[in-house]
């Protein structure tokens, strides 16, 4: 099995298309284990190179607002009384680890998001 690593763009884009061609692999035969070794370099690769960077902990909870037809009355279990609710969704206030862990039960938002501190929290 010949792996070289990755440095370089030209590396990346042979990498992606020699996985393209393993894909349809056996699981431990000797191409699913080159297979395998192969996507960890690219995620490696890609981690280092294409960041993905979390949205805002409060555009989280809007985009998940918008997605679900919910209102701020929706998110009082699990923020607090609507005033409350107000002051976070308007960056006044910061998430508790209580409301993260609520919203992350209530709403499915991954935690990491809600865990982030927020950009305009005056």
């Amino acid at each position: 099995m010949e792996i070289n690593p990755i440095k370089i763009d030209a590396d990346y884009r042979a990498a992606l298309q020699e996985v393209e061609e393993l894909m349809s692999a056996e699981p431990n035969s000797p191409e699913g284990e080159k297979l395998d070794v192969m996507v960890t370099l690219i995620e490696a690769y890609e981690a280092k190179h294409f960041p993905l960077n979390l949205p805002d902990p409060i555009e989280a909870i809007k985009f998940e607002m918008e997605q679900k037809g919910l209102t701020a009355k929706d998110l009082e279990p699990m923020i607090g009384k609507r005033n409350r609710v107000y002051e976070v969704l308007n960056h006044k206030r910061s998430l508790t680890l209580k409301m993260v862990w609520r919203l992350h039960q209530g709403l499915g938002i991954p935690a990491e998001s809600l865990i982030k501190p927020a950009e305009r929290l005056v």
